[in-house]
């Protein structure tokens, strides 16, 4: 009868201290959880760049947006200051003035073409872009990211040859 007396204390204490143990990391996983998505939800507000503000409220875009550690940077274009097209008939300078502006960009974030995981290309002559693509060895010291190359038939102005977007993602 004492055997089972203490049996069954035994498993009686073991059913508490399991359940009392399962109820605390219960708890604790629930606080975790609770913490984590206040950091998620404070880093995931936008911070929104424009390079070109005038250019870019009149065609109804911003240049980067950045979301935690990702930015997003729409398509740059051989332009100036005022959205008129530069280098036209050069698509290598034009390459050169895209990746001038995205530098900027990226400059502006505190990155450099390192933190960029994806480059996509839009071209009207993929012929002469693959032609002048050697420049992008300058650009990638460090290796080249993922990405598309997609020859188009036109871009926002018929004298702009290529369009270059990025996705960044800067790390800690």
């Amino acid at each position: 009868m004492k055997k089972t007396t203490d049996r069954l204390t035994f498993l009686t204490a073991l059913f508490v201290l399991t359940f009392t143990f399962q109820s605390c990391e219960q708890k604790q996983k629930k606080e975790t959880k609770e913490v984590e998505k206040e950091v998620i939800v404070k880093s995931e507000k936008p911070e929104y760049f424009l390079l070109r503000p005038e250019v870019e409220k009149a065609y109804g875009y911003s240049h980067a947006v950045k979301i935690g550690n990702n930015i997003k940077i729409s398509g740059a274009v051989s332009m100036d200051d005022a959205g008129n097209p530069t280098a036209i008939g050069d698509i290598e300078q034009q390459m050169k003035n895209c990746y001038a502006d995205l530098e900027k960009i990226l400059n502006h974030f505190d990155c450099t073409f390192d933190d960029v995981v994806k480059e996509d290309i839009f071209t009207t002559d993929m012929a002469q872009m693959l032609e002048k693509s050697a420049y992008r060895a300058e650009i990638y010291k460090n290796g080249f990211p993922t990405g598309s190359w997609l020859e188009v038939k036109g871009l926002a102005l018929p004298e702009f040859m290529v369009e270059i977007e990025l996705e960044v993602h800067k790390s800690e």
